[in-house]
């Protein structure tokens, strides 16, 4: 991997899990000294944070850490919802033992990380258990639309979770709903992710 493609990552991993927060004002030379790095890569991973809407850099006022806007965060949670009730609506009566194999080791993982309160790996694998539903449907677009968000996503689920990590029980006891639905054949699975969405949304606003 490239040096600056290494700093993007862990410019965009230390935003993501808010170690540095919005409206957090950095220096190129704090960012050399903690990534070891020299000016180039660095510069190069700020303009491709800025085009992806992370940061801003201004040449008065330096390195400016964006927050994601409420009405942002609303539009991503009600096309999450619209997109992903349908994926169950697809997969719900076709889904493999295989795919649910897959789930079930999800949510096993996810149940180890609800108990040590590992939001950061929770937030990582709530993010996978939609996406592999996704996948599971095959349909590319939705796949795409949801890989696009999937920093943005990391980054309310962890800003949620961090809130309040006694959430991590409660999004983890409604996956297990949704696979046991999707074992079943039952296709109470399209209202059980709704709701989940729906709950998730309405607590970030709380």
């Amino acid at each position: 991997m490239l040096l600056k493609d290494v700093a993007y990552q862990e410019i965009k991993s230390k935003i993501l899990e808010e170690h540095y927060e919005a409206g957090q004002f950095l220096s190129e030379r704090t960012l050399i000294d903690e990534l070891g790095m020299s000016k180039t890569p660095i510069k190069n991973a700020l303009v491709r944070l800025e085009s992806e809407g992370f940061v801003t850099v201004s040449s008065k006022q330096g390195i400016i850490v964006n927050d994601i806007s409420i009405e942002r965060i609303n539009d991503i949670y009600n096309l999450r919802i619209a997109l992903e009730t349908f994926n169950c609506q697809e997969l719900y009566h076709r889904i493999t033992d295989e795919q649910l194999k897959e789930l079930e080791q999800n949510v096993q993982a996810t149940k180890e990380a609800a108990k040590t309160k590992d939001v950061t790996l929770f937030a990582t694998l709530d993010h996978e258990f939609h996406l592999a539903i996704s996948q599971f449907v095959a349909n590319k677009e939705i796949t795409r639309v949801l890989l696009n968000y999937q920093d943005h996503l990391r980054r309310i689920t962890l800003r949620h979770l961090k809130k309040d990590p006694g959430r991590v029980e409660k999004f983890y006891s409604e996956h297990v709903e949704v696979l046991d639905a999707l074992k079943t054949g039952d296709i109470k699975c399209v209202e059980l992710m709704k709701k989940h969405l729906l709950d998730s949304k309405m607590m970030y606003f709380q």
